[in-house]
């Protein structure tokens, strides 16, 4: 079943299907100021455009990675990519920013599916001293459709408008649905004889939601309250799952699993901390800076190219020693990034943003496909949806936590208004504040990613 050609498809497909989603996220950072103007919408409704998709992810990733596993991999991942075709299309024929954010939560389901399962499929099929080297492909296929986000996006907005970043979706997702259908004929079902826990699923999943938008409309007081019931919902949820049999949120694994719990911390604060500089540095390039979307992606680009280009590479060397060296030595490098950024000022040069990126991005490209490699090594075949999703879960939990970060800084410094000449100086010190908590987050990530412990005992 494992021949040259089965793995060379199934390397192709699911690194296709890697490549659509952060091509999407990176690409619409830059439409956002042109969406905002054509609509009319405020700096935090642009948020929730972004935010959306993440939200609906996140809360949805734990129960698909765990049908995944009982009903097969295969048939959850062909569902995910028509998903997120469809959502995409409708996506470019919004006719209001409310419309659009409802379409890309139902894009963020096909995305909940798709991220669920691609790396597992991966795992499943290849030998364990080759994991290191497709994850490193499969990472690079993330950073070539972040790197291209910005450049192609920006290209996109100024010359054809903003719409059709996700008409080039759709073109996409038909090609990976065809490849899929056609080629990938395997399934892995491990699981298939154990019963899906849908009262943890929506339980998980109202609980995530309920923290997030509570995070979003801060410094509301009712954000606060909506954050502390959050939070009791997810311990009293985590209490419950202890007591389940077949739990769709395995609290096992990190309570005995020392390397997957620090790994998935890992993950987590590092999305935390570095998710939103795209988004606040489109924000920057194209208000303080006055430049047009085509040239933001063109500066923006330089992190994520540097990322395709040492994803690979940081995967072999996880294949041949202990991912925690490389992993943290990333961590150290994308700390020091985000210093860089701290400095920003109306009058900052491109080199000196293109030099703090280059260091994002290497720093980054350490961090992933060693980080991948450790939290999927580090479980039995039975739970690799179930691994795969919850550091997806990781991710995006990070990601809507960084962005959240962001958007509560901004509405703290310029409120609801619309971002004009007269509170650009104000929109600079909300974005210097961001990095300095950004740099500080990603401090604390480092001694986190040391302390996993040996993957190769």
């Amino acid at each position: 079943m494992n021949d040259q050609r089965d793995r060379k498809y199934i390397l192709i497909i699911t690194t296709l299907s890697s490549f659509m989603t952060p091509f999407m996220s990176s690409a619409i950072n830059l439409a956002l100021p042109s969406i905002g103007k054509e609509f009319s919408l405020n700096a935090v409704v642009l948020g929730w455009i972004a935010t959306s998709f993440l939200l609906a992810t996140a809360a949805l990733l734990l129960p698909a990675g765990r049908l995944a596993d009982i009903y097969g991999r295969t048939k959850l991942f062909k569902t995910g990519i028509a998903i997120y075709t469809a959502a995409s299309l409708l996506c470019g024929l919004s006719f209001s920013g409310e419309v659009l954010i409802i379409f890309r939560v139902i894009q963020g389901i096909g995305g909940a599916m798709l991220f669920s399962t691609s790396t597992a499929i991966l795992v499943s099929f290849f030998p364990f001293e080759e994991r290191g080297k497709v994850l490193g492909i499969n990472t690079a296929a993330v950073y070539t459709g972040l790197s291209s986000g910005p450049f192609i996006g920006g290209l996109i907005t100024q010359h054809f408008g903003w719409r059709y970043i996700f008409f080039i979706n759709v073109l996409l997702g038909l090609l990976s649905l065809i490849i899929a259908f056609r080629k990938l004929k395997y399934e892995w079902a491990e699981a298939k004889e154990e019963r899906f826990d849908f009262t943890g699923s929506i339980a998980y999943g109202v609980t995530l939601i309920i923290i997030m938008y509570g995070f979003s409309i801060l410094p509301n007081m009712y954000g606060s309250y909506l954050i502390i019931l959050g939070v009791l919902g997810f311990y009293i949820f985590s209490r419950f799952e202890l007591k389940v049999r077949n739990p769709v949120f395995n609290m096992s694994l990190f309570t005995t699993n020392r390397a997957f719990a620090f790994s998935n911390l890992a993950a987590l604060i590092n999305y935390s901390a570095t998710f939103a500089v795209g988004f606040l540095l489109s924000f920057y390039l194209q208000y303080i800076k006055g430049f047009n979307p085509q040239t933001a992606g063109i500066i923006l680009v330089s992190q994520p190219v540097i990322m395709a280009v040492f994803s690979p590479i940081s995967g072999r060397i996880s294949d041949k020693t202990e991912p925690w060296i490389v992993a943290s030595t990333g961590m150290i490098i994308t700390t020091l990034g985000l210093f860089i950024l701290i400095f920003l000022k109306a009058e900052t040069s491109v080199i000196f943003i293109v030099t703090s990126l280059v260091f994002l991005g290497f720093g980054f490209a350490l961090f992933s496909s060693p980080n991948t490699n450790a939290v999927l090594s580090s479980v039995d075949k039975k739970f690799l949806g179930v691994a795969a999703s919850t550091l997806s879960t990781m991710r995006i939990t990070g990601q809507m936590f960084s962005m959240g970060l962001a958007l509560l800084i901004i509405s703290i410094f310029i409120g609801k208004s619309k971002i004009i000449p007269e509170n650009h100086s104000a929109l600079l010190n909300g974005i210097e504040i961001a990095f300095i908590i950004f740099t500080i987050l990603c401090f604390a990530g480092i001694f986190a990613s040391m302390a996993r412990g040996r993957i190769r005992e």
